[in-house]
């Protein structure tokens, strides 16, 4: 089992180096139709069957691990307090995240004496009323919110029938023995899906590098080293130490195991598509219980946006310094507070920065316009700031865990398992 993981983990890095070094050459080298039959034929295929069969499995994943998850719980006052404690941590850090992306972008400037055409449009989709999020998240058909995959409605579905299934005790057990069954089995399906995941990450990073190339991120370098430098920070100085501080784990350890999800999670740019693959790292690496992980993942893959939070703060300073405009001290706390709450509505699927970012941009006056300006290198910080929340996801959890004394603590420090 070691030997296969191990193997597992070094193809899937192999394959994002060799999908960064295949798109830069055929950027540079490759005539355009030549590699437009490669992108048809090779990269667009097996980046598509990768990403779709794990997104296959989200929407029964998480219908059936929070169910569980909340029915394993059982005690309504220990599901109201580890549902207070998961969503007190996405929610804090979160706005931790875009103070930090605010701070930087003052003291960076990525805006200040900066030229760049602006005849690219962008149309923003309406900013929802936030009382709306709220009202959405109780679905009229659950059935039909399945279909589409509205991941708020499926998880309070799942939550409320987890506790009913819990209420009604001994005679809702055979249905809670079969779901416990299809938990499994969904289980064995990632790992098995996981196989093709170095092909996957080739053929995703290989055609984003080759479609972008270097062109387009030079005159945006500085924007994108603030994004960039700001989600470190976060990552060393808010996750490492809330994993240091509260649990006493190792964030080296940590890391270590958790680096291929965060692969995974680059090349897909999706929180949500990646949640198969964060679980079972939370439950067989990182010694997160399946009662606690089953519910904290999937609601962290729906409403923690850390990472999107941080990309907010930045674009909004970078875009206002552009237009010359000076944000004051009360418009500040407006990007901070809508952003904040624009990530709990928000699907954890590519490119849902730009929609929130157009209500962020909307509350404090600003030019939708600007979003404009970052839309050409979005695409490959929308991948590293997945990467971030799915981290803050696997860290939530684990505090969680560890408060709830459901973190195996041995399984963690057993580098022998990653």
């Amino acid at each position: 089992m070691k030997e296969k993981k191990v193997r597992l983990t070094t193809k899937i890095f192999i394959g994002l180096i060799a999908g960064v070094v295949f798109g830069l050459f055929a950027n540079s080298f490759l005539p355009t139709d030549f590699y437009n039959v490669i992108e048809k034929w090779i990269l667009s295929p097996v980046g598509t069957i990768f990403i779709r069969a794990i997104r296959m499995l989200v929407v029964p994943l998480v219908l059936i691990s929070l169910t569980c998850g909340s029915a394993g719980i059982g005690d309504p006052k220990k599901l109201g307090r580890v549902g207070g404690k998961t969503i007190a941590f996405y929610l804090t850090t979160t706005a931790i995240a875009i103070t930090i992306g605010l701070l930087l972008a003052f003291i960076i400037s990525p805006g200040s004496s900066i030229s760049i055409p602006t005849d690219v449009e962008y149309q923003a989709a309406e900013a929802p009323f936030i009382m709306d999020i709220f009202v959405n998240m109780v679905p009229t058909n659950p059935i039909n919110s399945m279909a589409v995959g509205e991941m708020l409605q499926i998880i309070v579905f799942s939550i409320l029938f987890g506790i009913s299934l819990a209420a009604v005790g001994k005679k809702a057990q055979p249905l809670l023995d079969f779901l416990h069954t299809a938990n499994d089995v969904l289980m064995k399906m990632i790992s098995l899906i996981m196989t093709i995941a170095p092909f996957g990450v080739f053929a995703l990073i290989a055609k984003v590098i080759a479609t972008q190339g270097a062109d387009v991120l030079l005159p945006l370098i500085k924007y994108m080293l603030t994004v960039l430098f700001a989600l470190f920070l976060h990552t060393i100085l808010t996750y490492t130490g809330a994993l240091s501080v509260i649990t006493k784990a190792n964030p080296i350890t940590f890391f270590k195991k958790f680096a291929p999800t965060m692969v995974v999670a680059f090349s897909t740019s999706s929180s949500s598509a990646t949640l198969p693959v964060t679980m079972e790292t939370a439950e067989e690496e990182l010694g997160v219980s399946n009662e606690i992980s089953s519910f904290t993942l999937p609601l962290g893959a729906t409403i923690n946006m850390d990472g999107t939070a941080i990309m907010q703060g930045v674009a909004t300073v970078f875009i206002a310094q552009v237009f010359g405009v000076d944000l004051s001290f009360s418009q500040l706390l407006m990007v901070i507070l809508t952003a904040t709450l624009a990530s709990v509505g928000t699907a954890g699927v590519p490119g849902v920065g730009l929609i929130t970012l157009s209500m962020v941009l909307q509350s404090v006056g600003l030019p939708v316009e600007g979003i404009a300006l970052i839309i050409g290198v979005d695409r490959i910080l929308d991948m590293t700031r997945t990467a971030v929340n799915i981290t803050g996801d696997a860290i939530c959890s684990i505090v969680v865990a560890n408060s709830e004394g459901e973190f195996d603590r041995q399984r963690f420090n057993n580098i022998s398992e990653g």
